[in-house]
């Protein structure tokens, strides 16, 4: 079944409140001297609002991470957020304060009140930022620490080598000196004449007579032999030396140390190429992005966290202040909406006068000026003698 449509009535009294509540509410505004847009407050209350939220989320996350499992550390952090939360909760209150007071120590004291107030938001939300980039700044660090160790086993291991390898030489042309010593003393106990024997007649003590065979032995052969048998020890115990230090640097491989570098080289590359910081901080300074230094990095950092977080603790702010219009008040309103130049006050006087007299008639010739200039009353009757004459010559038609 339609609907029947409303009643003229309905929409005349519809229409009567619409037009009371529009003039009440602009007197209201004229009364206060100021008009506020509630949506625009509403939109900056709702950017405080995620401001808020999301800065006391982080914080529960952030005492979560840090707070090592321990509960009343973990609550002892999130007592300093929520006061800072409250502080920032004030902001649009006070912008739309220091857009509505007259007095200009209140204004004064509202816009330091925002000032401390984004002070707090700006802190917040730049430990907002700050966390954002933690865990890619994180891994590029981890990433280099791999590497610089790499790099310090690689320098270590070349180290080790080198002394290694010194070891081998050393042991080498020790068991080079002792091979020619031998050979020396081995030559020369060749050339040693050889042991000559000949025989020994005598009588002995109960006058027996005897006979043996004495050999006599060259003096050096003795001490050739010693120093035969010194060396082939001394062979023996470098040889096992020359072993042992060959098997010592057969453990050391320097490619091993190589592939660590390059892989822990690698791992690093992709952790930066993963990171915002290191990506725009090597396109600034015209570098590698493995090449960027931590000072450069922790400078475009400071860009990157506390510029957005001023940005946001001014944004709600200034649109909290646009929502106010200032206008005077009904006392200090002028209707005309015009002032005048004391220059044209004698103008404007001509012009009243001349109105006054084309009204009084007094700028018909052969008007009665001496009336007025004599100070004499202004007739009510100011009609021209034409038109006051008409009525009683009408009259007189009549009698007749």
């Amino acid at each position: 079944m339609p609907k029947s449509p409303p009643s003229r009535e309905v929409q005349r009294e519809r229409r009567a409140w619409a037009l009371e509540s529009q003039r009440w509410t602009h007197e209201r505004h004229v009364e206060k001297g100021y008009r506020i847009k509630w949506g625009y407050v509403g939109i900056a209350y709702l950017v405080e609002f995620m401001v808020i939220g999301a800065s006391l989320w982080g914080a529960w996350l952030f005492a979560g991470v840090y707070s090592d499992g321990d509960n009343h550390a973990f609550y002892f952090m999130l007592l300093a957020p929520l006061v800072y939360a409250a502080v920032e909760l004030c902001r649009v209150p006070l912008g739309i304060l220091a857009r509505t007071q007259r007095s200009y120590l209140v204004r004064c004291l509202a816009i330091l009140g925002i000032l401390f107030a984004a002070g707090v938001t700006t802190k917040s939300v730049s430990q907002l930022g700050e966390m954002m980039f933690h865990p890619r700044l994180m891994e590029a660090a981890r990433t280099k620490t791999a590497l610089k160790d790499a790099q310090a086993d690689r320098s270590s291991l070349d180290t080790r080598i080198a002394a290694a390898d010194a070891r081998v030489q050393q042991y080498t042309t020790e068991l080079e000196q002792i091979e020619k010593r031998a050979a020396e003393n081995a030559a020369q106990l060749a050339g040693l004449p050889a042991q000559r024997c000949e025989k020994v007649f005598g009588t002995n003590s109960r006058g027996v007579r005897y006979q043996n065979l004495k050999c006599v032995t060259d003096p050096r052969t003795q001490t050739l032999s010693a120093s035969v048998a010194k060396a082939g020890t001394d062979r023996t115990a470098v040889t096992k030396d020359l072993e042992e230090a060959r098997k010592a640097r057969a453990v050391l491989d320097r490619g091993q140390a190589d592939r660590r570098v390059a892989d822990a080289e690698q791992a690093y590359r992709n952790a930066v190429n993963r990171s915002q910081l290191h990506s725009f901080t090597a396109m600034v300074y015209g570098v590698d992005p493995i090449e960027v230094t931590d000072a450069q990095v922790h400078a475009f950092l400071r860009i990157f966290v506390f510029v957005p977080a001023l940005c946001a603790a001014f944004a709600s702010t200034i649109l909290a202040l646009c929502a106010v219009s200032v206008r005077k008040t009904f006392m200090d309103e002028d209707d005309l909406g015009a002032t005048i130049d004391p220059a044209a006050t004698p103008y404007l006087i001509d012009q009243l006068t001349d109105g006054l007299r084309q009204e009084l008639g007094l700028n018909r010739p052969g008007a009665p000026r001496e009336a007025t200039t004599s100070g004499a009353v202004i007739p009510l009757d100011r009609r021209p003698p034409s038109a006051a004459q008409a009525p009683v010559n009408a009259s007189a038609g009549a009698g007749a």
